[in-house]
């Protein structure tokens, strides 16, 4: 066997154990995300006259009112990050889960410039799944594999 042989050969075989692994980095990542965005919803919910307070006086979301600026962002960062996390109607809830990330960094004057750099990341791991999908290990796989063909 020559040497182009052997290193297309070693190429492939790491290329299909990286294909193998691939769904599990996927679900791993959007456990991580959806995580991030559950949490904020919670601590939304677990003090919502502070959540009113800051849409109020410190958050400036433009159009609406600091009431349903409030509860819709908690609403989108609780079912999105249920939607993500499960791979179930996974890119509708990934864009809304993007768009209230730019919102967010756009919307909070003092953030930190470290703060705008997790929203970066944050938005382009988004943006992968909003363009790939959630991967193999979703519902939203299943669902397509079983009665979308």
């Amino acid at each position: 066997m020559s040497v182009i042989r052997k290193l297309l050969h070693m190429a492939k075989f790491a290329i299909l154990r990286l294909e193998d692994i691939s769904p599990v980095a996927d679900l791993v990542i959007r456990l991580y995300i959806a995580n991030i965005f559950w949490k904020s919803g919670l601590t939304k919910i677990a003090n919502w006259d502070s959540t009113v307070y800051l849409f109020t006086n410190l958050y400036s979301v433009p159009v609406l009112s600091p009431e349903m600026a409030a509860t819709s962002a908690t609403m989108v960062e609780l079912g999105g990050a249920v939607m993500l996390a499960l791979g179930l109607a996974s890119r509708f809830g990934t864009a809304a889960l993007f768009i209230l990330n730019i919102v967010a960094a756009t919307s909070y004057p003092d953030l930190s410039d470290a703060g705008r750099e997790l929203h970066l990341y944050w938005g382009m791991f988004l943006l992968i799944f909003l363009l790939h999908g959630p991967g193999k290990l979703s519902i939203d796989h299943f669902i397509r594999r079983k009665w979308m063909r």
